[in-house]
């Protein structure tokens, strides 16, 4: 590590002790952050794992029901059934404040009629796969929209964990062991002026005799 030039005087080791000190608080505070931040960010994960997977499984069914009309239905009629949207979603985005980093709330509104009765089409060319279809894509919505605004939140959290991290590297590998060897050195000096002053003065005292 190269050592940092200073001026061997007590004002530059006052100086540089008060930065130490600045850094090793920020480190501190700085440490607690990325700890808290990996700690909620592991809860999201864990929430975004289980909720992916449910919503997966929902639309694998939902897939697998919808092929099967698809097998059995002209594609013809079932443009036909859907080429009108049965309702409107609209959202709102806002942010919230986790740990000094923004992430977004959303807020999505939409009938919620639509989920007892989801799409009105008619039901002389519909089968049973095509109404479980349409059920399983309507009940899976609620979560696949939840999990878009979890995913975006670990997302920006993750960096924001890296920033810190950085940081938290910075001070701990570079800013703190440069300021520490910056004021040995400075304290080394000064004593050995004191040793020279002092011998000086013997020296003196002695020819005076």
């Amino acid at each position: 590590m190269a050592q940092k030039t200073v001026n061997p005087t007590r004002m530059e080791l006052s100086r540089l002790s008060k930065q130490l000190a600045t850094a090793k608080r920020g480190h501190k505070l700085l440490k607690d952050k990325q700890d808290e931040l990996m700690r909620q960010f592991i809860e999201l994960i864990k929430k975004n794992d289980r909720l992916r997977k449910e919503v997966e499984e929902q639309l694998q069914r939902a897939m697998k029901a919808f092929r099967l009309a698809n097998a059995t239905i002209n594609e013809k009629y079932i443009e036909e059934m859907f080429i009108l949207p049965a309702t409107e979603v609209s959202l709102e985005l806002s942010t919230k404040n986790i740990m000094s980093v923004e992430v977004p709330v959303m807020h999505f509104d939409y009938d919620d009629t639509v989920m007892q009765a989801p799409i009105e089409y008619g039901f002389l060319n519909s089968n049973v796969p095509l109404d479980n279809a349409v059920a399983r894509f309507t009940d899976v919505m609620p979560k696949l929209l939840e999990l878009t605004e979890i995913e975006k939140t670990c997302q920006l959290m993750a960096g924001e964990i890296e920033r810190t991290r950085r940081r938290v590297n910075a001070l701990e590998y570079l800013t703190i062991p440069e300021l520490e060897e910056a004021i040995y050195g400075i304290k080394m000096r000064l004593e050995e002026n004191e040793r020279a002053n002092v011998t000086r003065m013997i020296k003196v005292k002695n020819k005076s005799k």
